[in-house]
């Protein structure tokens, strides 16, 4: 990303850059084992999930607490709106997966407007990609332990009722589509949601900051224009970590779902 100064009689603004993504390491340096600040969040993250439903599970009753009732309430979104709902019958070997993936998408998005962490543990493609995968490896596998690998094959890239010499055209498509745009789009979708929505919330509140303490005359004022858009962007990154944690758990029943289907 090509940067960018602007400077007043106070000093010059910074706006973010895509090196943002791209901290210095923590630990081992220039080693397959590097450790820096993404990865710090991302373990600070997992930990506090863990630690949540651990004790929501560790202290469950028959006649449920307020903490446990709100678990129960999030386990069941995932269940009955996204397994049950797209997967049907074929839905309670999914549950856990899905749970997982919907509640470890969510948490790592929402350490990007937590203070002092300040970015999304999805804001690099690594670990959108690692998720994207294994939804790849699950969808595929169950569409071929159902099926077989030729009937698999059959079902996924020649849909029934369609003229022989369409294949020619359609069935290039699928094959793109069920083994390169599926993982490939899930991944890049949840990684750009939150590369945007960091660079925004860096910008507005980079420029408070710039313009309360380093501006210089009437251009102090903005200050005011930048925190209340900051505070508001917040609102909106939390709504789109939710909604992204939704709509990539979503898609991953969806596509299993198609993978066993007789036809689709």
């Amino acid at each position: 990303m090509t940067q960018f100064t602007a400077s007043t009689e106070g000093g010059e603004f910074h706006p973010p850059s895509i090196a943002e993504f791209f901290p210095p390491a923590l630990f081992f340096d220039g080693t397959i084992f590097e450790f820096n600040r993404i990865m710090l969040v991302r373990v600070i993250a997992a930990v506090i999930l863990i630690w949540l439903f651990v004790v929501a599970a560790r202290h469950a009753k028959l006649v449920p607490g307020r903490s446990q009732n709100v678990a129960e309430i999030a386990l069941d979104f995932v269940r009955v709106n996204i397994a049950d709902e797209i997967l049907g019958h074929n839905s309670r070997k999914y549950v856990a997966m899905l749970t997982t993936i919907f509640f470890a998408i969510l948490a790592f998005n929402i350490t990007g407007i937590i203070p002092l962490l300040n970015i999304a543990g999805t804001s690099l493609f690594g670990l959108p990609v690692l998720l994207a995968l294994w939804v790849y490896v699950v969808y595929l596998a169950s569409g071929i332990k159902k099926f077989g690998l030729g009937g698999y094959l059959k079902n996924s890239l020649f849909p029934p009722g369609v003229p022989w010499f369409l294949y020619f055209l359609i069935t290039p498509i699928e094959i793109l589509q069920v083994f390169v745009f599926r993982p490939a789009t899930l991944a890049l979708r949840l990684t750009a949601n939150m590369i945007a929505g960091h660079l925004l919330l860096v910008l507005c509140f980079g420029a408070t900051h710039f313009f309360f303490f380093e501006a210089a005359g009437a251009l102090k004022a903005m200050g005011i224009v930048s925190l209340v858009a900051g505070f508001g962007f917040t609102l909106f990154e939390l709504l789109v970590a939710v909604l992204q944690a939704y709509v990539f758990t979503l898609l991953a029943a969806v596509y299993i779902s198609m993978a066993v289907e007789e036809e689709h």
